[in-house]
């Protein structure tokens, strides 16, 4: 009876490559991952003691101090306004559903909000929520 002496092979997987290359694809998605860009527009919120976080998400109008009126990043006038608003894309979700985002400078009127208020309602959006500042 021939008895063997031969050695097995250990078969070993190395896995410090794909480590390195799951880190690799971790690190290109935190990097091309796109964050909610608000407009550039310069304004002073009013300030409220109640008030709550709400999605960003969605459009953003701002009024400024000057009377400037900004439909996201682009500067419209109030009449312009509701034709952009009429011929938004809501992506295929309810107007009525879309959440809309009003910036106003503490010195813009009441009646100039209202005009928006009047714009945004005969255009089909009713989510609208009123950005401010803590006190």
């Amino acid at each position: 009876m021939k008895v063997s002496n031969r050695k097995k092979i250990g078969v070993n997987v190395d896995l410090t490559p794909m480590i390195d290359v799951v880190f690799q694809l971790i690190l290109f998605f935190l990097v091309s991952t796109t964050f909610a860009v608000l407009p550039a527009i310069n304004v002073k919120l009013p300030e409220s003691e109640t008030a709550q976080g709400a999605d960003i998400a969605g459009i953003t109008i701002t009024a400024t101090a000057n009377g400037k009126l900004w439909f996201n990043d682009e500067q419209v006038t109030l009449s312009t306004l509701g034709v952009k608003l009429a011929k938004f894309d809501t992506e295929g979700r309810k107007k009525e559903e879309y959440p809309v985002t009003l910036e106003a400078d503490d010195k813009v009127t009441n009646g100039m909000i209202v005009k928006i208020f009047d714009e945004l309602r005969k255009s089909g959006f009713v989510a609208i929520n009123l950005r401010t500042t803590d006190k």
